[in-house]
């Protein structure tokens, strides 16, 4: 072997007859986990949701009606299927049909406007709409606004949960019990022939006003679900809880995972303290996900609803470091919270708080503190890093040197539609750059110092600070702003809004909030005003990082 080039690839004799073959090698999709749960579990509860329960095996006969049904409309790989739901049975089907016709699924943020509704379905092509009757206000003006700004008109199915009894009116076609009804099951739920293929299509207002189309693949899916399982010890038939909306990022991936271990999902259509204790106590749930306004929710609930549950509950908390109150208070509660971190980039939580033994015996304060940090990579994601991001080093695990954390590996989007710009921006250097900005501990445990300064992560849910901004300057009276977050004890943070009027109008806060209502989704409209003159460089450009020190003081 003398003389040989390391260098040099060479023909190996495990190349020889040895290819793929249908025997061999199968493309990774998460749709395989609801085929095995039907076939090894096909009589088990996979499903409750009010007065509603089904089996895996109906769970899986359910979801190929619905993708027999798409399938007939014409729906097939690289075609978009559009949803506007809540955490119903409906959505976790979807989850399970539109994959298995390797089409793609775009989950719509249900507290979005109509004019962006639009703007999501125009831009991936949607060719199918199914929507609750609960937003069909709301879907029926974002249809108009399809039609007249876009010449674009989609087939729409209607779902009428029993368990909704407010206002909607029907806008579709089809009503989708009656058109799953007119489908027989696909024999087979395969997935697609190659792991590389688009699964999802998510939203994101990143760091600028304009959204961005985070575009997933079934091998990222694939292995974030078994990731969350792994990081999170979930045991065969877990009992999951449907708090964290799952038009967030694929619902963090748990559709897949709760289907790959047999377990229960438990849905839940709307957010109140009251029914998720009740949820917990009734059907003995012992996992969810939660921003952390939902957790403070449950800890500021009545103690009799606290008291209902008497077994271990585990919770998954995201984001930026979560209130050292917070996580003392479910402690308190004797719920055991797990700290993760991620981006819709890398299919929702990416790294997480990995907890050891000795922190058991720590005292309340130091756990918060040590469970605060955005921790370490996922077992499944090949690379975590922080890293300057001008010269692509790695920083010194010292506490306090600030860089960029970064992620690379199988859990990464494939980039954004129709979007090259971003992307190539976005993978600079052979990294994800988060637009994250923290430090490394000796630990190498990641904790954020300081985000991306355009961005409000309040109750869960991003918030672009310049999309605010282009809409306050759209009223007249306002001659600069600048939106920043303020700290809240509730919703982590919200939009503060720092204004000057032109000398020579005038404008109350109530008449800025009036304005924003017209152009913006309610959560994104700054819960305060400050009109003041807002400090500028020599050259004009407004100084944030003052109002944002100002903004912890108001």
């Amino acid at each position: 072997m003398v003389g040989l080039s390391p260098h040099k690839p060479m023909p190996s004799i495990y190349d020889q007859d040895l290819g793929k073959t249908q025997a061999n090698f199968a493309a990774l999709s998460p749709v395989s986990f609801l085929e095995r749960s039907a076939e090894i579990y096909p009589d088990l509860t996979a499903v409750i949701h009010g007065q509603r329960r089904y089996t895996w095996a109906q769970v899986r006969e359910r979801s190929a009606r619905l993708a027999s049904a798409l399938q007939t409309v014409g729906i097939q790989r690289g075609f978009t299927v559009s949803v506007m739901l809540s955490n119903t049975p409906e959505m976790l089907e979807a989850h399970y049909a539109v994959p298995a016709l390797n089409a793609v699924l775009h989950a719509l943020n249900t507290r979005l406007d109509a004019a962006l509704i639009a703007w999501q379905i125009n831009h991936c092509e949607a060719s199918v709409l199914i929507t609750d009757r609960e937003f069909s206000a709301t879907t029926t003006q974002a249809l108009r606004i399809l039609h007249d700004q876009y010449q674009r008109d989609l087939l729409v199915i209607d779902v009428d949960d029993a368990e909704y009894t407010g206002p909607g009116e029907r806008t579709g076609k089809w009503e989708y019990e009656a058109w799953l009804a007119n489908h027989p099951p696909l024999a087979q739920l395969s997935g697609p022939q190659e792991e590389w293929d688009a699964i999802a299509v998510s939203y994101t207002s990143g760091t600028t006003g304009d959204p961005k189309g985070v575009v997933t693949h079934h091998r990222g899916a694939y292995l974030n679900a078994v990731s969350n399982a792994v990081t999170w010890h979930m045991p065969n038939f877990s009992r999951y809880l449907w708090t964290l909306p799952m038009f967030h990022c694929n619902g963090w991936c748990f559709p897949w995972t709760v289907a790959m271990l047999g377990g229960v999902h438990v849905c839940l259509r709307k957010i109140d303290a009251g029914l998720i204790l009740q949820s917990m106590a009734e059907h003995a749930v012992d996992h969810y996900c939660a921003a952390p306004v939902v957790h403070n929710l449950l800890i500021q609930a009545p103690a009799h609803l606290q008291a209902a549950v008497t077994h271990r509950v585990k919770g998954m908390v995201a984001g930026a470091s979560p209130p050292a109150t917070m996580l003392e208070g479910m402690a308190k509660l004797g719920f055991d919270i797990t700290h993760v971190y991620g981006l819709t980039e890398v299919y929702g939580p990416a790294s997480v708080c990995v907890k050891h033994e000795d922190w058991s015996v720590k005292s309340l304060d130091a756990q918060a503190l040590l469970n605060g940090r955005q921790g370490v990579r996922y077992p499944l994601q090949e690379g975590m890093s922080l890293k300057n991001p001008q010269t692509m080093q790695t920083t010194p695990a010292d506490g306090q040197t600030m860089g960029e954390i970064m992620f690379r590996g199988n859990i990464v989007m494939k980039g954004y539609l129709k979007n090259p710009r971003a992307t190539t921006q976005a993978f600079e250097g052979g990294w994800f750059h988060s637009g994250d900005l923290g430090v490394m501990d000796a630990q190498r445990y990641m904790k954020i110092k300081d985000r991306n300064k355009d961005i409000i992560i309040s109750g869960g849910e991003n918030i672009s600070s310049i999309e605010v901004e282009d809409a306050l300057y759209r009223h007249p009276a306002v001659l600069a702003c600048a939106v920043v977050a303020k700290p809240d004890d509730k919703w982590g943070e919200t939009p503060l809004a720092f204004v000057e009027l032109h000398a020579d109008q005038s404008a109350d806060e109530q008449d800025l909030i009036a304005h924003c209502k017209t152009l913006l989704a309610g959560y994104k409209i700054p819960r305060r005003f400050v009109f003041e003159s807002i400090p500028k460089t020599s050259t004009g450009k407004i100084q944030k990082f003052q109002l944002r020190e100002k903004a912890k003081t108001l």
